[in-house]
């Protein structure tokens, strides 16, 4: 049964044209993914299904859910966004939230039926979503709970108000393999119950765990639609090919070994806590000049709170030093050359720029304010740094809020290289990237290594990732370095259980799917 009917969807700001003459139909349990690169269209199209488009959009076609022109009647389309934490209320606790979602869904005679039916509504959501023990989650804040825990909280809220339509918006971003896995299971339990599943993603591999039908978007329109055998295994359009082809495997790139020789960085006994919860336990490693070290590790593992501690953006013990000086833990009390030779980029590329500024601006401050560079001479240098990662002057002079979240990410990268680090620490950077952008990404990141010698360490669930461009592997489980060691080696032979466990997801995302 067909639950969303779209037809000859146009939408244009201004001069642009978001999305041009897009029809599809989705159906009652069965998911579709919608696959394209970043501005795309993908996100703007979804929301249609919604009743909402960027403001002054001009707006022509026809979008239908469950029989009924858009905006759709409440709790008729769920949506799940990129960044879960980022629809979870900080400063309250997940059950109170979670209760007023439901409650606002439900309908009795008595308050006291509508309670009972309130609680039940609760339970089967957190039911469906495949959160375990939900007693003790409800009394916590969002915080506490892991990536994929949000994500799944997220769900939870959607499922309460029984949606015909769900959209996923990049489900898989910052995930790892096991959770990759878990996530695939939970959204075909969804479509199994009847609803209609709209998949926006860059994860080819997600796609073909799950997918019915496939359409690819490029600027704005749909080049080519099926069902997922066809468009990904006998794709048609030249785009299409591309996408496909650019996706990394597990193949370990050939790169010579050169004598590790005097650590550029050495971190000793380091420790780090959250509260009262201690998250990382005596961490010891060396990174050498030239060095590129993937971390690995379930979500909550406490790889992105070891880079945070590298880069002094959170407190720890232990020692941290870079060649012969001791680096303070925390950026107040360390020079400027040590800031510039120690650069961080976000995973949450959008959260790391200032909203009200243009994004030329911020990235050209950082040549000026870390290496002295005049205002103009620094602005050419990101503009051209810029337009190298495929980000447009003319973008890049908008706000952050007018660029995609893959613009944003090649943004963040290029406002780190301007300080000609020594240690570049990428935490998820390919993430919310396309495969054809990532492959550009992963080239641009080998060639900053390549030209300048610096150090990389990235932050990363992707295994394709590793293999393209890492040369050492440190694995990370429950604050812990429970294995390290050559690329290849790590793949092909992994010693520990939790490496094992997530090279065998990322071979399969359908048949990870173990509770954290």
């Amino acid at each position: 049964m067909t639950v969303v009917d779209v037809r000859d969807l146009s939408i244009a700001v201004g001069e642009r044209d978001i999305v041009r003459s897009v029809s599809f139909t989705l159906a009652a349990g069965e998911v579709t993914a919608l696959v394209g690169e970043s501005g795309s269209g993908k996100t703007t199209t979804a929301l249609a299904l919604l009743g909402e488009h960027p403001a002054g959009a001009r707006v022509s076609g026809r979008v239908e859910v469950a029989g009924a022109p858009v905006p759709p009647a409440p709790g008729t389309v769920g949506y799940l966004p990129q960044h879960p934490s980022a629809a979870l209320n900080p400063v309250r606790r997940i059950g109170p939230v979670l209760h007023e979602i439901a409650h606002a869904h439900v309908r009795a005679t008595t308050r006291r039926e509508r309670r009972e039916r309130t609680r039940a509504r609760v339970r089967e959501a957190m039911r469906q979503a495949r959160l375990p023990d939900a007693e003790r989650l409800l009394r916590r804040y969002p915080h506490q709970l892991s990536g994929g825990q949000q994500q799944r909280m997220v769900l939870a809220h959607e499922l309460a108000g029984r949606p015909r339509v769900l959209i996923a918006d990049e489900p898989t971003t910052g995930q790892d393999g096991v959770t990759r896995g878990q996530l695939v299971a939970e959204l075909r339990a969804v479509a199994q119950r009847g609803v209609a599943v709209l998949l926006l993603t860059h994860d080819l591999d997600l796609v073909r765990a799950l997918a019915n039908q496939v359409l690819v978007m490029h600027s704005g329109e749909v080049l080519e639609s099926g069902t997922c055998s066809e468009v990904l295994g006998a794709p048609r359009h030249s785009y299409t090919r591309r996408l496909v082809e650019a996706q990394p495997d597990l193949v370990v790139a050939d790169r010579a070994a050169d004598s590790p020789g005097r650590p550029l960085m050495s971190v000793r006994g380091l420790t780090a806590r959250h509260g009262r919860t201690t998250t990382l336990h005596d961490i010891s490693l060396d990174i050498h000049p030239g060095d590129r070290l993937a971390v690995l590790g379930r979500s909550g593992s406490g790889k992105t709170t070891l880079a945070r501690c590298l880069a002094g953006l959170h407190p720890h013990g232990g020692e941290i030093r870079l060649g012969d000086q001791a680096l303070a833990p925390g950026l107040r009390r360390r020079s400027r050359d040590q800031l510039a030779r120690v650069q961080y980029v976000f995973q949450d590329a959008r959260a790391s720029f200032n909203e009200f500024a243009p994004v030329l601006d911020q990235v050209a401050r950082t040549a000026e304010r870390l290496r002295g560079a005049s205002a103009s001479e620094a602005r050419v240098r990101a503009a051209d740094a810029l337009a190298r990662l495929g980000v447009a002057e003319s973008s890049a002079a908008r706000r952050p809020r007018s660029l995609s979240g893959g613009e944003l990410q090649r943004a963040a990268l290029v406002r780190a290289v301007l300080a000609e680090p020594d240690v570049l620490i990428c935490d998820e950077i390919t993430s919310g990237l396309d495969a054809v952008t990532q492959a550009e990404l992963l080239d641009v990141l080998a060639k900053v290594q390549q030209d300048t010698g610096c150090a990389l360490v990235v932050i990363t669930h992707d295994l394709g990732v590793v293999a393209e461009l890492a040369d050492r592997v440190l694995v990370l489980h429950a604050g812990r370095a429970v294995e390290q060691g050559p690329t290849a080696r790590l793949l092909a032979d992994p010693q520990h259980a939790v490496t094992a466990q997530l090279v065998a997801a990322a071979k399969d995302p359908a048949a990870a799917r173990t509770d954290p």
